[in-house]
């Protein structure tokens, strides 16, 4: 939720946030609604004040009213009594007139909450404008020496490059028909060593992350309420990429949804709190499966591992004081603790900046780590792919954008410190997501004979093991 006082001071900004995200929101007609919400706020609090101070007074001037009342000449009686009268009805019309406010506000707070909501964090003015994610631009691009992305797949291996669709038919390390007779389309079993596999790169992540950069590991609810949600900046605009459980129409109270990203978990612990400040920065890790409706995307990678319903994925986070360059310095370390466990994984990748227009609601910048996947991409006279960067990673900045919406500030003054309170800065970042991560995996480590060849830093997770097939 973006900063309403920063809103009123400069619209403007706003409003080129708004455009330069393809977002449209009315924010004249918002500004309108808060000077009328604020204009009705600020009577209400004078007629409580007023209301507050008869209080105090009615009854010593009721008591001196009666006073004069027993001493008072028969054609003087009729007066005083208005006069009680007309005190002790006094408070009655306060009241009348305060709950007539609130009826206003009331009335106005669903039109003005409903537009607050959909105005999205302006991008930082260093990230490139652009309409869609075509618009990206390449940051830096790594491969071992062993790869040349200017040469074919066959020209850097000496033979054609299968599919991990085929290699995992061939090795019988997932099972797509079995998964779609139990859930539906693009849903997948894992099967041996493809389950192996995938077990053995989400652990390499969350070790990675614990022992070498120290993150706490943390076990986060995948199914959330929808206050989850609204607060990590997921709802309302991509309420239909999730699944929803419908508790409130059973009677079991609210409506619970399951979260396609650790994150929402992560920075729901600590919601509606004020942190110390000399705690800060928290960094959590955490392993968690993933759903996704993926509504509007069909017909786009439909076969195989890469675009499915439910995924298991190592997230990080960092909350952190607000400090714009101490954000930029957690997020440039973010990535490259993701790009040093791809190094070591000798993944070729790249980094991409992403434009204004890919951003989303809740980012001041995002940067996408994507990894080389020779079964993508055009295919040429021999029916063979031409390869293509599949995103893997996403990096987000986002200020207190999220905080605000979650209510989670921190005390100024150290342990124990009594200053001002402020709302936190967040990041986060993919560190390993499973199964896409298998596909780059499986076709860049596949060997002539149809083999696979398991990444040195994955075999400690595998028992030793150094091949598949």
């Amino acid at each position: 939720m973006i900063d309403l006082k920063a809103l009123r001071e400069n619209p403007q900004r706003f409003k080129d946030g708004c455009a330069k995200k393809n977002y449209a929101v009315d924010i004249d007609q918002l500004l309108a609604l808060d000077e009328q919400r604020r204009s009705y706020l600020a009577q209400q609090e004078a007629l409580r004040a007023e209301q507050k101070k008869l209080s105090k007074e009615t009854g010593p001037k009721i008591g001196q009213l009666m006073g004069k009342l027993k001493s008072a000449a028969d054609g003087e009686k009729e007066a005083i009594e208005a006069e009680i009268a007309q005190i002790k009805s006094a408070p009655a019309k306060l009241k009348d007139q305060i709950n007539a406010f609130e009826d206003q506000i009331t009335a106005i707070e669903p039109g003005f909450n409903e537009l607050l909501m959909s105005i999205p964090l302006p991008p930082d003015d260093d990230v490139p404008v652009g309409k869609t994610g075509d618009d990206n631009i390449e940051i830096s691009k790594w491969a071992p020496d062993t790869w040349d992305y200017n040469k074919s797949f066959e020209a850097n291996k000496g033979f054609k490059p299968k599919s991990h669709t085929e290699l995992c038919d061939m090795h019988n390390l997932v099972d797509f028909p079995r998964g779609v007779k139990i859930a539906g389309s693009r849903s997948y079993v894992l099967i041996g060593d493809g389950a192996r596999l995938h077990q053995a790169i989400l652990r390499y992540a969350i070790d990675t992350m614990v022992n070498d950069h120290g993150f706490t590991p943390m076990t986060v609810p995948v199914l959330v309420r929808e206050q989850a949600m609204i607060g990590t900046g997921f709802f309302p605009g991509g309420k239909d990429q999730s699944y929803q459980v419908n508790e409130e129409s059973r009677g079991g109270g609210q409506d619970l949804y399951l979260t396609g990203t650790g994150e929402v978990g992560l920075m729901g612990l600590h919601q509606d709190e004020i942190l110390d400040e000399s705690k800060l920065p928290i960094k959590y890790v955490t392993v968690s499966t993933c759903f996704r409706r993926e509504a509007g995307a069909a017909g786009k990678d439909t076969a195989g591992l890469y675009r499915i319903h439910q995924f298991d994925k190592v997230e990080q986070v960092v909350i952190d004081v607000a400090d714009e360059t101490n954000s930029r310095k957690h997020h440039q370390e973010m990535m490259g603790f993701v790009v040093s466990l791809l190094k070591s994984l000798g993944l070729p990748h790249r980094l991409l900046q992403c434009c204004t227009g890919d951003l989303g609601v809740k980012n001041a910048d995002m940067i996408d780590i994507e990894c080389w996947m020779p079964s993508r991409g055009d295919l040429d006279s021999n029916d063979i792919p031409s390869g293509e960067f599949g995103e893997t990673h996403s990096a987000s900045r986002l200020y207190d954008f999220q905080c605000r919406r979650l209510n989670m500030r921190y005390r100024t003054g150290g342990q124990g410190g009594k200053g001002a309170t402020t709302f936190c800065h967040s990041l986060n970042n993919t560190v390993a997501a499973s199964p896409r991560i298998l596909i780059p995996i499986l076709e860049m480590y596949q060997n002539a004979d149809g083999t696979i060849t398991v990444p040195e830093a994955l075999r400690p997770y595998m028992n030793g093991q150094s091949t598949i097939g």
